[in-house]
């Protein structure tokens, strides 16, 4: 159940985010005296609309999406002559780009408030921490519950505490999770390793004896991070965000170009230790929340792992949506830069501005990049649904 309630929780922001990204275009347009005649949620038949003024307003039946639409997006639109004026495609190049970009900018906007909301309310963790929570079998599944036939995990078998930090494995110093994890695997399965841990005041060392399991390569130990929380002041904050928001970004455009790294690698065991092993599709975010919620996880630090998820979705989105690819904003936006530039060539030559770029003419590339992005989220979907990312160690 509350796995259930995990994938909702993501599916409501998901499309929180979209409504969001759509009125962004519907407010610049509509500043800018366009005509916006629909604003829906979801594509497919109608479920529910009403009109105020001149837009219908309305839900779809697949909530995959939404759009608003303005008239006289591009020079293939019949447009009455009256409405010319109040057209897309009548306004000045700033505007139409503002406009364009007005999605993007909800989902940075979006990010960026969450990112202040999580250091004010919930509290920031040192994300370096080797601080453990036990898990209390080895699951036959990649899962974070428990079966009743599934054995004691090896941390709980040795009687590793929530709270404990482990120092060092095999006698090799540890300092950060992603190294915990590393060295976990990479120790051989069945057979005694020594794991220094440090429990308030006191160090000691433990022989542990550590797992294998089917659904990923490497040993198993039951353990997963936990942290202590320590809230920021508002202006403090926006600071944090400032710089957090920065590294997503970062990370964002690195996992773009990861993408054609992360194909060969998506149905392989351990896939999230592969390049490119953390891009991943709506579903396996939606997945990936709905594991962390159910987990025995402390609230603040589900909230911040939710948050960060919903996050790093939306700087992301925001990131690709601006690629200079048919049939995206981006893609709008090199068009409309594409005729400005033209339009400033001529002008210096004293010739008259060419006008408005022939859309039609790029119909084939904007289905062709369409397609293309059709495959490879339904290939991210299969990986998602077949070999899901792992979370635990």
């Amino acid at each position: 159940m509350t796995f259930l309630i995990g994938v909702i929780i993501f599916v409501v922001a998901l499309l929180g985010s979209v409504m969001l990204h759509e009125a962004g275009h519907f407010a610049t347009a509509k500043a800018f005296g366009m005509k916006a005649t629909q604003f829906f949620v979801g594509f497919g038949s109608t479920i529910w609309s009403t009109k105020r003024g001149e837009t219908e307003y309305g839900v779809k039946a697949l909530p995959v999406g939404g759009f608003v639409k303005i008239t006289g997006m591009t020079s293939m639109d019949d447009v009455d002559p009256a409405d010319e004026p109040r057209s897309f495609r009548g306004k000045p190049g700033w505007q139409r780009s503002i406009v364009l970009a007005a999605g993007s900018f909800m989902h940075f906007l979006i990010a960026f408030v969450l990112l202040w909301v999580l250091a004010v309310g919930v509290g920031l963790s040192d994300s370096n921490s080797t601080t453990i929570g036990v898990l209390p079998c080895v699951p036959a599944k990649q899962r974070a519950s428990c079966a009743s036939s599934d054995a004691r995990s090896p941390a709980e078998a040795a009687g590793l505490r929530q709270g404990d930090k482990i120092v060092a494995i095999a006698g090799r110093p540890v300092s950060t999770w992603t190294q915990l994890g590393d060295a976990i695997k990479a120790q051989p399965a069945g057979r005694s390793v020594s794991f220094t841990v440090q429990r308030g005041n006191r160090r000691f060392t433990e022989q542990i004896t550590l797992a294998g399991v089917s659904w990923r390569k490497g040993s198993y130990l039951g353990v997963q991070p936990v942290q202590l929380f320590a809230r920021r002041g508002p202006i403090n904050a926006v600071g944090y965000a400032g710089s957090q928001f920065g590294s997503i970004v970062s990370q964002s455009v690195s996992a773009l170009g990861q993408i054609p790294q992360a194909i060969p690698y998506l149905f392989v065991r351990d896939r999230g230790g592969t390049p490119g092993g953390q891009v991943t599709s709506i579903i396996g975010a939606a997945h990936i929340t709905g594991t962390v919620v159910a987990a025995n996880f402390g609230w603040q630090q589900k909230a911040t792992i939710v948050l960060l998820i919903i996050i790093e979705v939306n700087i992301f989105v925001g990131i690709f949506n601006l690629l200079p690819l048919l049939p995206l904003d981006g893609g709008h936006l090199a068009i409309v830069l594409f005729e400005r530039l033209r339009a400033g060539w001529a002008r210096l030559r004293r010739r008259p501005d060419p006008g408005l770029v022939d859309i039609q003419r790029l119909v084939p590339v904007s289905v062709g990049v369409f397609a293309l992005l059709l495959a490879l989220g339904l290939l991210l979907i299969a990986a998602d649904i077949f070999n899901p990312v792992n979370l635990i160690q």
